[in-house]
């Protein structure tokens, strides 16, 4: 029998694409960075919140007309009153992000080498800090300190905190294969001899570093941060424009479409991107300059997959007639309201159906194009807020950027992607008419 185009397209997809893309989600240092950026989320959330909190988006002209206008002014006049001490989270936060960087992806490359870990994190930390975080002299009224600048620890040093993690960890595992440690007697306890073995790696890692950050220095003008920073700018902008994340759109949803988790398997490259987004938003919104980053956040699920999910929901609750479909939509409605799809995902299912594969594509990609125009033409205010992913779609599109336009966008693509969506998941709940007819007649 003729093979169709679809099937076709599975067997390939099968064959060459799903192994390879595996192997790369699997691949030792790419999931490091990956997880090991993922731990940040708690930190990003406390930190977005104070900037909210300290610096709240109210006009200086509003006057206290009536009881929300009050609030408001109230609000605005607390957060001045107040700024520096409800600023302190963010500065210890997301304006030192690649602190905590350096931690989670060491901590998550050390458990894969099953090493041992505090120990490992403090080298790390250590090393990224003596070319990252040296101490400079500031005049202060009459007197000087010695206080570390914050340039290379928030946005601009995390791509420096991920090679250092990386790097440091593969050294120090270099050192340990080959036995160059300080080997205590086996009657040491293990967390009396753990350090003893990071010791002489840990140094090798401080001096290597610190000497390659001079001949930066020396020969460039710039330290590794900066060197860094502008060797990853080109890829940084590359990667965040709507062709690249179209791209990583259609990825996702062919991986959901074999049953794979799609977040999982693009985080690799969104996690860093997105998250390097969110902390140069949060900086800018800090110095009230605009906000440079498109792709930061969860901006792609908002105004992505948790609308199109949604909306499938929706259209089969209005108007799909199957048992199954029915069934099924009623006990997915709930938890898609909190951006949980896999009910929706497993039990229509949408894994291995074309009909949802072509729905979401379509979805997805154009709703995702409709937000970078808005964005990139400043209608529409970008993300620098990172919040819990169970927060409903319009509450956390309003959160992330405190733009009211974005409830309104929200429910527009809702309502755009429910007359999309709705001739193919008709067309499928025909499919599973025809079966549960069949099997009725049995």
């Amino acid at each position: 029998m003729k093979k169709g185009f679809m099937q076709k397209f599975q067997e390939t997809l099968e064959k060459y694409v799903i192994p390879f893309a595996t192997k790369i989600s699997q691949q030792r240092h790419l999931a490091a960075i990956r997880d090991g950026l993922t731990v940040l989320v708690p930190i990003t959330i406390i930190g977005g919140f104070a900037v909210l909190l300290a610096q709240p988006p109210v006009n200086a002209n509003l006057k206290a007309t009536n009881f929300f206008f009050s609030f408001l002014v109230m609000w605005r006049n607390w957060a001045s009153a107040n700024a520096s001490l409800l600023l302190t989270p963010y500065y210890l936060t997301i304006g030192i992000i690649s602190v905590y960087v350096v931690l989670g992806v060491s901590y998550r490359l050390c458990k894969s080498y099953k090493m041992d870990t505090i120990s490992n994190l403090i080298s790390s930390l250590l090393v990224f800090l003596c070319i990252s975080g040296v101490p400079q002299a500031f005049i202060t009224g009459k007197s000087a300190i010695n206080a570390i600048p914050l340039t290379n620890l928030g946005a601009g040093g995390m791509f420096t905190a991920i090679i250092i993690a990386i790097a440091s960890v593969e050294i120090t595992h270099t050192f340990i294969k080959y036995n160059i440690v300080i080997k205590l007697p086996d009657s040491v306890p293990a967390n009396v001899a753990a350090p003893f073995n990071v010791l002489i790696p840990a140094i090798f890692n401080v001096v290597l570093f610190m000497l390659l950050n001079a001949l930066c220095l020396k020969g460039l003008g710039v330290g590794i941060s900066g060197l860094v920073y502008k060797l990853f700018q080109p890829l940084i902008s590359a990667t965040g424009s709507l062709p690249s994340i179209l791209l990583i759109n259609v990825l996702m949803t062919i991986f959901w479409f074999f049953g794979i988790h799609g977040g999982n398997m693009v985080g690799i490259v969104t996690t860093p991107l997105t998250t390097l987004g969110l902390t140069l938003n949060a900086e800018a919104y800090t110095a009230g300059k605009p906000l440079p980053a498109i792709f930061a956040g969860a901006v792609n699920s908002v105004y992505g997959g948790w609308i199109s999910y949604f909306a499938v929901v929706i259209v089969i609750l209005l108007f799909c007639k199957s048992v199954q479909s029915k069934s099924i939509a009623k006990i997915a409605a709930i938890p898609s309201i909190f951006n949980i799809n896999e009910p929706l995902i497993f039990g229509l299912p949408t894994v291995l159906n074309p009909f949802t594969l072509i729905c979401f594509l379509l979805l997805n990609n154009i709703n995702f194009s409709i937000v970078y125009f808005l964005m990139s033409n400043g209608w529409l205010g970008r993300f620098f807020v990172q919040l819990p992913f169970t927060v409903p779609g319009p509450l956390q599109a309003y959160l992330a950027s405190m733009d009211p336009r974005s409830i309104i966008v929200w429910f527009a693509l809702l309502a755009l992607d429910i007359v999309i969506a709705a001739p193919f998941i008709k067309a499928y709940d025909k499919t599973l008419l025809l079966e549960e007819g069949e099997k009725s007649a049995d």
